[in-house]
């Protein structure tokens, strides 16, 4: 019989790459990640890792037995779904996952919602960028995630995850408060061609946004300062330092005298949505509630204006 968490061990290096990129997503050595590799080829009698120079690779063995440990997964998945839905009151821990704005919009809101509604519930939330929510939802050390779309990350095929479309966040132009844009009755984006711009650092997903946009709005903006935080972008345009494209979710304090204009014409930038959990979990009685809590929150999400 095979043990699937040694089957787990194996899927996280081909999802990793390495041995030990692998152990230290599981919290375990490089070598007791190999040894429960080896342990699981002798109860198959097959050989899954093998030598690759001073490294080791997954062997042609290992590479069929990954294209049916993904379906295992997912009927195992369904497995525990099927008897959390047999348990009441719905109990144990929900981990949640999400980048900042998910966190601040959706994710708190629906902790609150779920820890009312079933006290039994343990919903624990951690702030990590798409990238790395991937990583904690393939690991095990989140349930559900909140993500947005990054050219890098795993296809909507891919087998490991179910990842749904939750909703679309436009970008609003963000201005000095006295800035001449806001007297106009439309603004495109190509209108701010010529402005200093400040965008967000190198490889942030938001400076891959507005230089994409701006691209196809036919200029490259002439980038004046750069910043991690939006409420650092925010500050920054409102001492006229530059202006900026802010998604439409995101919160900023409220004596900054900056203000949002809504772009019409197009291109319209915008940033999707998604949630991921592990393929095969959506029935998990927490799981189901969680994402249908913030499928209502999506959809009830009013339009802002650009006052």
């Amino acid at each position: 019989m095979i043990d699937l968490r040694r089957l787990h061990v194996l899927r996280a290096v081909a999802y990793f790459g390495t041995v030990t990129a692998a152990a230290q997503a599981l919290y375990l050595t490089p070598s007791a990640a190999s040894q429960q590799i080896r342990t699981l080829g002798r109860e198959l009698g097959v050989t899954l890792l093998e030598p690759d120079g001073r490294r080791i690779r997954l062997s042609q063995a290992a590479r069929g037995l990954l294209v049916h440990a993904d379906a295992i997964e997912e009927q195992w998945q369904h497995a525990q779904a099927a008897l959390r839905s047999a348990a009441r009151p719905v109990s144990g821990v929900l981990r949640l996952c999400g980048f900042p704005t998910a966190v601040s919009a959706l994710l708190a809101p629906v902790a609150a919602q779920l820890r009312t509604r079933h006290p039994a519930l343990t919903v624990r939330t951690v702030e990590s960028e798409p990238a790395a929510s991937f990583d904690l939802i393939f690991a095990g050390h989140a349930d559900l995630a909140v993500i947005e779309a990054i050219p890098d990350g795993p296809p909507l095929t891919d087998s490991r995850f179910d990842q749904q479309a939750l909703l679309r966040d436009p970008f609003d132009l963000l201005v000095p408060a006295d800035h001449p844009l806001t007297e106009r009755d439309a603004v495109t984006l190509a209108d701010a061609a010529r402005e200093p711009w400040v965008l967000g650092m190198p490889g942030s997903s938001s400076r891959q946004h507005v230089l994409a946009a701006c691209s196809a709005a036919g200029f490259s903006p002439g980038i004046a300062h750069e910043a991690r935080e939006w409420s650092v972008v925010a500050t920054l345009v409102a001492y006229g330092l530059g202006i900026a494209l802010l998604p439409r979710l995101v919160q900023l304090p409220t004596h900054l005298a900056t203000k949002r204009i809504e772009l019409v014409g197009q291109p319209t930038p915008s940033r999707q949505f998604l949630t991921c959990i592990r393929r095969g979990s959506h029935e998990h009685p927490a799981i189901a509630e969680a994402l249908s809590y913030l499928q209502n929150m999506a959809d009830d999400l009013p339009p802002r204006n650009s006052a």
